[in-house]
């Protein structure tokens, strides 16, 4: 089970943290995991700092919620727990496009069949490729099966098998093995299949993020594909109507429950606000788009009537440690008077206050439209926090929620890497420690890095990163803040040594001068002067008075392995031994 926090740090970037990766004991029934979710949730703090929950969609998780709201203060929720409970988008796409998918299974399924026989070996491969050619045929992507589970991995499959529609009838007669070909009909409802699911797909692309995007992104993706639904029940294709149908009794399913908090992001939004809903609602709801033009509002404004009520109260606990008993009636400073004063304006201060902030927000003109990737929303409401103090603080909440839970379920991708098959018998307690480690690590580097957008830029769909990447990344991470990584210097006694020569190794290496300390180098003269400054002021000051006239890193190098050999010929040994 994992657990990850998003929030908005003080400086206005998006956040996230992996906090818990729990093994959690058969059977995983609803009180189970509430028990596991609601421990991490008081060992940091947070029962008191929650806005939404994001789960994936099943019974066990509508009961755990429950649970959940029953054991903590309903009073520090938003609305005091009416959004808590935050479906995951990525998920219902995926049970929506899997209904459709059942329309045309069998021409998927003799599709699948194809790609899986020509995948079956190396040799089969090979021949698929030599009649792609023969034919003309780019081979630059070559086919990929999918996971029956993730409808986007069918989707990858239908679209790059697309290509080699051709090749496969051709294959047929050179092949006697491979008996079942996809026909011309099946091709045709692949290629219709493909064109209406490329919504779908990057919708999900941006749900599925590990670099999640701002909640205000979300409402028109998810109005735009209800609405492609409706267009396609008008269709002429008997099987894009049946493929429609099913996908709206599925999607009509959860729709009442995901949009609420989404409709409320976007109006958040100061590029729209309320010019969005008040434009898809009636393309969706026709008749009754008035109505639900102003639950979206009312949401808005009771939620503004909240946190202005939790900041009077806020004020009012402040003020009453500066008010004295009027028994005592001490001296007031002057300073104390003032304080006094600032807190007395403010109760007597109307509640209108609270409704004038929004309506002038949502009266203010609307703020020119450029390119989404271009408009920081985050820095608007950072910049724009003394004008509207209320939204501002609302803004904080919502838009850090997330829609999915991929960024909770990659874990389990990236924990392959760390429990190997030379690793298998790692203690549950050591495999969390070493995935929050590495999360936050990696975050911290990521947070550092000179180009913060592209840095932040992780991979969509459980982490499918190259380690080479990730290597690469390091590498220039460490190089540029080279200055800043300090490790013990090699004591005099060598009791460090074995560990100081590998730090030492990583450090060179990452600063492009590990060739310094390798025999018959070709290294520069200005590459063994920085080598040489980085190894004297990592070693003691005794060392450095001992070997005050050795100019060369190299020389340094095996003169200080030859002092302190003995830690890999006896200590070392006994250690294991030990």
């Amino acid at each position: 089970m994992t657990i990850t926090s998003h929030f908005i740090d003080d400086a206005w970037n998006l956040q996230s943290r992996l906090i818990r990766f729990i093994y959690v004991p058969c059977p995983h029934t609803a009180e189970v995991l509430a028990d596991a979710l609601l421990e991490c949730m008081f060992e940091w703090n947070l029962d008191r700092k929650l806005s939404t929950l994001t789960v994936d969609n099943c019974s066990t998780n509508d009961s755990m919620i429950a649970i959940v709201l029953d054991k903590i203060c309903s009073s520090s929720l938003m609305l005091d727990g009416r959004l808590f409970h935050m479906r995951c988008c990525a998920h219902i796409l995926n049970l929506v496009v899997r209904d459709g998918l059942e329309v045309i299974k069998k021409s998927i399924e003799k599709i699948r069949y194809s790609v899986a026989f020509w995948l079956g070996t190396q040799k089969r491969e090979e021949k698929f490729l030599e009649a792609a050619r023969q034919l003309r045929v780019p081979t630059s992507k070559m086919l990929e099966l999918d996971c029956k589970t993730r409808w986007n991995s069918t989707y990858s499959m239908l679209k790059t098998a697309m290509i080699y529609k051709d090749v496969f009838p051709r294959l047929k007669h050179r092949e006697p093995l491979y008996k079942e070909v996809p026909s011309e009909s099946d091709w045709a409802k692949t290629k219709e299949l493909v064109d209406k699911l490329a919504m779908f797909y990057d919708v999900t692309v941006l749900f599925s993020g590990t670099k999640y995007p701002t909640a205000n992104l979300y409402f028109k993706n998810i109005c735009a594909i209800r609405l492609a639904i409706y267009d396609w029940l008008s269709s002429e294709q008997e099987e894009v109507q049946a493929m429609a149908l099913h996908m709206q009794t599925k999607f009509e399913k959860y729709w009442d429950t995901m949009h609420g908090l989404m409709g409320v992001a976007s109006i958040l939004d100061p590029r729209y606000k309320m010019k969005q809903i008040e434009f898809l609602c009636p393309l969706i709801y026709s008749n009754n788009a008035s109505q639900e033009i102003k639950k979206y509002k009312d949401i808005l404004y009771d939620l503004v009537k909240e946190y202005q009520s939790r900041s009077q109260q806020s004020q009012q606990v402040q003020s009453e440690s500066l008010i004295p008993t009027s028994s005592s009636r001490p001296s007031m400073p002057k300073l104390d008077l003032v304080k006094q004063l600032d807190v007395f304006v403010s109760h007597s201060t109307t509640h209108g206050h609270v409704k004038s902030e929004l309506d002038h927000y949502l009266e203010e003109s609307l703020l020119p439209r450029n390119d989404d990737d271009d408009f920081d929303i985050l820095c608007w409401w950072k910049s724009n926090g003394i004008k509207y103090p209320t939204l501002h603080d609302i803004a904080r909440d919502i838009l850090a929620i997330p829609v999915s839970t991929v960024a909770s379920e990659s874990c389990f991708s990236t924990s392959g890497r760390i429990i190997s098959p030379h690793r298998s018998r790692l203690h549950s307690n050591t495999v969390e420690a070493l995935m929050c480690a590495r999360d936050w690590l990696w975050s911290e580097i990521r947070a550092s890095s000179p180009n913060e957008k592209e840095s932040r830029r992780v991979t969509v769909q459980d982490e499918e990163v190259d380690n080479n990447e990730e290597e690469i990344l390091s590498l220039k991470f460490w190089m540029a803040n080279l200055a800043k990584l300090e490790f013990a210097a090699l004591d005099l006694s060598g009791d460090n040594y074995l560990s100081w020569v590998l730090d030492a190794k990583i450090h060179l290496r990452a600063n492009g001068l590990g060739q310094t300390i390798v025999d018959e180098n070709d290294a520069s003269p200005e590459e063994n002067a920085k080598a040489m400054i980085f190894l004297r002021r990592h070693i003691h000051e005794a060392l450095k008075s001992e070997y005050v006239v050795v100019d060369e890193p190299l020389v340094l190098w095996k003169a200080l392995g030859e002092r302190y050999d003995h830690q890999r010929i006896v200590t070392l040994p006994r250690a294991r031994y030990e």
